[in-house]
């Protein structure tokens, strides 16, 4: 048996003893007790994984239960809730506190169904292997859909990804080894470094703010970044929508109704990721992306234009690195 052979023969094997689940096979030949409500939401091929997301799917980050320490019942519930309303896109991090811990106690029976995503912020091949045989024991699944390079902020830190002991190397080969599915890139700080990611290497997602402050910012994201992805067939996965609710201050955006109509409006763009602190903001978020319409030119110039006045305020996670 090889190396790699015994590194997924393990993970699978821990994964199965400490969550107490059985194979996704298993759970695909017992439906009964796994359904979880059909999407009830616009869905939108992600880029050329050829795999059909619903628009909005629920961070794990954020001021929300699921990355608080000591908020697991909230967390569960919220999580719990998601599935209730049809949500099958989860997107999590290594970093983002208790997050996948929480996640790991109530999708593992939906595995089969849902689209769960994970990151690292590793720059280094075994740095990144370690922390990916964490991602997996903590959400106990045996696979991830997706896995992202999380918050790449710099030229250098693509330089050391993609050298030789680079974390590129644990992508390539945890793809290899059926343990992740696709491979991403995310960044909230400079448009110019996920672009050249995406130049310089196949991912097949990205990770980016995309809203209605952007385009008033100096550096914005989605005159940047979308002609790329959209020139590569990328999955875009948009973040910061509502910018942690700041794009409702006074004088700003007017609602969700505006936010996430903004940003899925947006060519190239396929789904985003929104957290939730309470059930009723959750329910909100969902009715909203239930109802979503593409808007019109004018309609997309009139949001931009509520956001011009409050845009250094709610892009305040720009100098994150």
């Amino acid at each position: 048996m090889t190396e790699k052979q015994t590194r997924r023969n393990f993970l699978i094997t821990s994964v199965a003893v400490t969550g107490g689940i059985v194979a996704s096979t298993a759970l695909q030949q017992n439906p009964s007790n796994t359904a979880v409500p059909p999407a009830m939401m616009p869905e939108r091929l992600l880029g050329r994984t050829q795999v059909k997301v619903p628009i909005f799917g629920l961070g794990g980050a954020g001021h929300t239960p699921l990355s608080w320490q000591e908020k697991e019942r909230d967390a569960e519930a919220i999580i719990q809730k998601a599935l209730e309303l049809g949500i099958r896109y989860f997107d999590t991090a290594s970093s983002y506190g208790p997050s996948e811990d929480y996640l790991g106690k109530v999708l593992p029976p939906h595995r089969p169904q849902l689209f769960l995503a994970s990151k690292t912020d590793k720059r280094d091949r075994d740095g990144a292997w370690r922390e990916l045989e964490r991602s997996l024991k903590r959400l106990n699944t045996d696979y991830l859909d997706l896995w992202q390079l999380h918050h790449v902020s710099f030229v250098e830190e693509l330089d050391t990804i993609f050298g030789a002991s680079g974390a590129i190397k644990a992508l390539e080969e945890a793809i290899e080894q059926k343990l992740v599915r696709f491979t991403g890139i995310t960044g909230h700080h400079d448009p110019e470094v996920i672009a050249q990611g995406l130049r310089r290497y196949p991912f097949d997602t990205t990770l980016i703010p995309v809203n209605a402050a952007d385009k008033h910012h100096p550096r914005p994201f989605i005159p940047v970044v979308l002609p790329v992805a959209q020139e590569k067939n990328v999955g875009v996965i948009a973040m910061k929508v509502p910018a942690y609710g700041r794009l409702f201050k006074p004088g700003g955006l007017a609602g969700m109704e505006q936010a996430l109509g903004y940003t899925m409006s947006q060519p190239g763009v396929h789904c985003c990721v929104i957290a939730a602190e309470t059930f009723t903001q959750l329910e909100n978020n969902v009715k909203i992306a239930r109802a979503f319409q593409p808007l019109k030119e004018l309609e997309l110039k009139a949001i931009a234009q509520r956001a011009a006045s409050i845009w250094e305020d709610s892009t305040f996670y720009r100098a994150w690195t």
